[in-house]
C-alpha cells in the first residue's frame, strides 16, 4: 500500500447504511438482555450483556436497542437489534477510572453498563471502543463498535 500525497475523496458512513450502524445479532441460550446495554459477542457469534466472564465475551457489537428475554430459549431463538455510535456508560472506580486525560484511548467493558481504563489484566476485559469524552456526572461517552481486537 501507498500513503497518500494528495488529497481524495472518502466518504464517511453514516446513519443512512444500516450495514454500518445496526446489527440484528441471534441472542444466546439462555440469556436476557436490556435495552441500552452493551452487547458482547461469544464465540459463536450469540448476543449476550458484555462481561468478563469466562467463556463470555469475544468482543464488543453495539448497543442494545431493545430488551429481548430468550431465558427459556436455545441460542439464535430470538434476535436484538444492536446499533453502534456514541452512547454513555458508567465509570469504573479507583485506578481503572477514566479520567480527561483518557480521551481518544481504548476503553474495556467491565460489564452492559460500566468501562474501565484498562483490559484488567490478561485480556480478561474486551475493547468496548474509543473514548469521547465524559459527561458532568463523570459518565463515559464511548464510540462503540469501533473493532478493535
Amino acid at each position: 500500500m501507498t500513503a497518500l500525497s494528495a488529497s481524495k475523496k472518502n466518504p464517511q458512513f453514516d446513519d443512512p447504511s444500516p450495514i454500518v450502524k445496526g446489527l440484528n445479532l441471534p441472542v444466546k441460550a439462555s440469556t436476557k438482555i436490556f435495552a441500552g446495554g452493551l452487547i458482547g459477542v461469544d464465540s459463536s457469534g450469540n448476543a449476550h450483556p458484555a462481561t468478563t466472564t469466562a467463556g463470555g465475551t469475544v468482543r464488543v457489537m453495539g448497543v442494545s436497542q431493545e430488551e429481548v428475554d430468550n431465558s427459556a430459549g436455545a441460542a439464535g431463538a430470538k434476535r436484538v437489534a444492536v446499533r453502534r455510535g456514541a452512547f454513555s456508560f458508567k465509570n469504573s472506580t479507583a485506578g481503572d477510572a477514566i479520567a480527561a486525560a483518557d480521551v481518544g484511548a481504548i476503553v474495556y467493558a467491565v460489564d452492559d453498563n460500566t468501562v474501565a481504563k484498562t483490559d484488567g489484566g490478561a485480556g480478561a476485559r474486551k475493547a468496548a471502543g474509543a473514548c469521547l469524552g465524559l459527561d458532568d456526572d463523570g459518565n463515559v461517552i464511548v464510540e462503540v463498535g469501533v473493532h478493535l481486537g
